[in-house]
């Protein structure tokens, strides 16, 4: 739930979408389920662009039903490759919320890249700022130990990073990794 609803906004307003859905008793497969689209979107409102995450949620769902009988079991026991193209192919999952739901949920080895992933690698100069999602990622995969703990740990601190310090106007006199920036180093950051 959490992958689809983070689309395009911040964990806070998820947060708010999920308790809703808690206190409504909701949040389990067989009650999302039966809920149509139009009674979950209000539920969700807090997480923005709700009528479309209503639908993605509902797209989820059905092909849980369809493809593994809503089992997280059996779509942990996939292997990632085929499950990473499965989940491709729900109508609402892109690459992030697909690799959002491989390693939190499924707990596949496989490394996550968000906006602030390639904010805080373009700026430090590690990658370019055109670079695409599967670049970032290959970057990543080949450059860090293939370890799931690592990969979680690893993205939770760069969102932390990108969220308090390293924002679109960031706050590059308190970064931990200023010294090691090219952005900072540069006349357009902001003390």
């Amino acid at each position: 739930m959490g992958a689809i609803l983070t689309q395009n906004t911040a964990w806070v307003n998820v947060e708010k979408a999920i308790n809703n859905l808690k206190r409504e008793g909701i949040l389990t497969f067989d009650k999302l389920k039966k809920i149509d689209e139009k009674s979950l979107a209000p539920l969700i409102r807090s997480s923005g662009y709700f009528n479309q995450k209503a639908k993605k949620i509902k797209n989820f769902i059905r092909f849980m039903n369809e493809e593994f009988a809503g089992s997280i079991s059996k779509m942990k026991s996939q292997r990632l490759d085929p499950m990473r193209k499965k989940l491709l192919s729900v109508n609402g999952i892109g690459y992030e919320t697909a690799d959002s739901i491989l390693l939190y949920s499924l707990d596949k080895k496989i490394f996550v890249v968000d906006a602030y992933t390639k904010r805080i690698f373009s700026r430090i100069g590690i990658i370019k700022e055109d670079c695409d999602y599967s670049e970032v990622q290959e970057f990543f995969m080949k450059n860090l130990p293939k370890k799931l703990k690592l990969f979680n740990d690893y993205h939770a601190q760069i969102v932390i990073l990108g969220k308090e310090i390293c924002r679109k106007k960031p706050k590059c006199g308190v970064c931990p990794i200023h010294k090691e920036c090219n952005f900072s180093r540069s006349k357009r950051a902001t003390p």
